[in-house]
């Protein structure tokens, strides 16, 4: 079992996108995978796309006074998708974090007067969380930092992600005529 596979197990990951079927080829006789060194140099590329962004990202947010975990929280709370409550049980979903995590991180963004929490007017059990002008204020110069970020590093990112992408859909063409071809070869 692949440390992968065990992620997925834990719920950490979704086991049908990640299996190790799905990261790479095996040898048929030791069922052991192969690494392909010119498939992991392209991750390698493209997770080093992503820190860089990342860095940049928890820098700004450093420098308006935030935890990069703040901001993405503040960003979380803020863009709740449509028909999602921005609820501590939500925003641990959507932030990969355990609850009580999210608990300390939302008490330690409202002792900062950047985020509030409010009853749910249409279900009085639940409690909503909102972020406070001061928050958005925020919110607002770092998204557009961001996207300014964006508009400079996105294009590296994404050939970086589309380098992957071409190249699994090529390999996995590859693969697939090689087998045609053996299973003719077997008729």
């Amino acid at each position: 079992m692949t440390t992968v596979t065990r992620l997925a197990d834990r719920g950490r990951l979704p086991a049908r996108q990640y299996s190790s079927r799905n990261l790479s080829s095996h040898d048929s006789a030791t069922n052991v995978p192969r690494l392909n060194v010119a498939h992991l140099r392209r991750l390698a590329e493209f997770r080093f796309q992503l820190r860089r962004f990342l860095h940049v990202s928890q820098t700004a947010a450093e420098r308006m006074g935030l935890r990069h975990q703040q901001y993405q929280l503040l960003q979380c709370v803020g863009g709740m998708p449509d028909g999602m409550a921005p609820t501590i049980a939500n925003v641990a979903t959507r932030m990969l974090l355990k609850h009580n995590s999210t608990v300390e991180l939302v008490d330690r963004t409202i002792e900062q007067g950047l985020l509030r929490r409010s009853g749910d007017q249409v279900d009085h059990r639940r409690i909503l969380l909102r972020v406070t002008p001061q928050g958005e204020r925020i919110l607002a110069s770092l998204a557009e930092f961001h996207t300014r970020e964006l508009e400079q590093s996105g294009p590296e990112l994404v050939r970086a992600l589309n380098r992957i992408l071409h190249a699994r859909v090529r390999g996995n063409g590859a693969q697939r005529s090689a087998a045609r071809r053996q299973m003719a070869g077997a008729r």
